[in-house]
């Protein structure tokens, strides 16, 4: 990571990102910046000094400062999102320029291009507005949980998020099954399994088959694959990337990759029946996961075992109760006609999920 001054909070132009603002007279160095530009597929505006142009210095989302046009801009007006760009590694005054203008970070290349080449794509694709992602889990085998990750995607789409619903389990059939896609075009997680590096967000989004107004990341029909940590962070960090919702269904058994999906979570439910085997089954699971995801709640499903509730599951586990999970009759037909789950607006897979989001997204807006 290179060094840092200062917080990085780029602005952006009426809500948008725009192109990075480059300010060099060296030729060489202006030939790598445009170059990081292109494999961040933004066009720059390039200026030799302070821009002739009123506020261009204050609207663009990133400024490139070469070393040598620091003395140029010393004078303008502070904002973030300003960095100072050079090849010298020890040059021993590099510190002091970016101080004088107001760097947020000091780069030096070429160890510093893929941090950068991430940084002008992030900005491009608007990394101020990161989606809020939900993972859900089952408590036992069977629970429910791929029926409640689709169900959640589905009613999230309807009220129009942006949404993307992401199949973590590689053993639970696939979610574009459930959904009724599996013929549907799209990409498939054998596509992106030796994903390294970033994953660009719209290429993402755009790659997947798009069901019921929303974007399914799901499994092959052939041998299972396995997802490497690299590859789910760069999935994941894509599909965050767009804003709106992610839903990730997640298996129980916790691997590295798994580990990688629950870091980037803001929040995890765990789908548990209400019997004392599924919640022994259960704490198992919520103690795994509980290592590296912080906020984990319980959704619990009846029927309940002779005196067991939701809030005794609940208590049981230590953990904060969202709901109980309604039991939907005529799921399975309805799913054959082409029904998903959570299809039924009026339903209460439906009415539980919209609660859930309405709750889930007020939370959001107050952090």
């Amino acid at each position: 990571m290179p060094g840092s001054v200062t917080p990085d909070r780029p602005p952006t132009i009426d809500g948008r990102p725009g192109g990075p603002l480059i300010l060099t007279e060296d030729a060489a160095l202006l030939d790598d910046l445009l170059r990081l530009c292109a494999a961040a597929g933004v066009e720059p505006e390039v200026h030799h000094g302070a821009p002739e142009r009123r506020g261009s210095w204050e609207s663009a989302p990133l400024v490139l400062v070469g070393d040598d046009a620091a003395g140029r801009v010393r004078g303008n007006t502070r904002r973030s999102g300003v960095y100072l760009v050079g090849r010298d590694q020890d040059d021993p005054d590099v510190w002091q320029r970016a101080v004088e203008i107001g760097a947020d970070h000091v780069l030096r290349l070429p160890d510093a291009e893929n941090w950068l080449v991430e940084r002008i794509a992030d900005v491009v694709e608007g990394l101020g507005g990161q989606a809020l992602t939900v993972g859900v889990i089952g408590g036992r085998g069977g629970a429910g949980a791929s029926t409640l990750a689709c169900a959640l995607a589905v009613t999230a789409a309807r009220s129009g998020q942006r949404t993307v619903l992401i199949d973590g389990d590689p053993l639970g059939g696939g979610l574009d099954v459930l959904l009724g896609g599996e013929q549907t075009e799209g990409r498939r997680w054998p596509d992106f399994a030796c994903s390294k590096g970033r994953v660009g967000g719209s290429a993402l989004e755009e790659s997947l088959p798009e069901l019921h107004g929303l974007r399914v990341l799901s499994w092959g029909r052939a041998d299972a694959v396995v997802i490497a940590p690299e590859a789910m962070r760069a999935v994941l960090g894509a599909a965050r990337r767009g804003g709106g919702v992610v839903v990730v269904d997640l298996p129980r058994r916790v691997d590295e990759g798994v580990a990688e999906a629950l870091a980037q979570l803001d929040l995890g439910l765990l789908v548990v029946p209400g019997e004392l085997r599924a919640v022994a089954a259960a704490a198992r699971v919520a103690s795994m996961a509980g290592m590296v995801l912080p906020d984990l709640r319980a959704v619990v499903r009846g029927p309940y075992a002779a005196g067991l509730d939701e809030e005794w599951v609940a208590r049981a586990l230590d953990l904060p109760l969202v709901g109980e999970l309604p039991v939907e009759d005529g799921l399975l037909e309805a799913q054959s006609r082409g029904t998903p789950p959570g299809g039924r607006t009026r339903g209460p897979l439906a009415r539980f999920c919209s609660a859930f989001w309405d709750q889930a997204l007020a939370e959001e807006r107050v952090s």
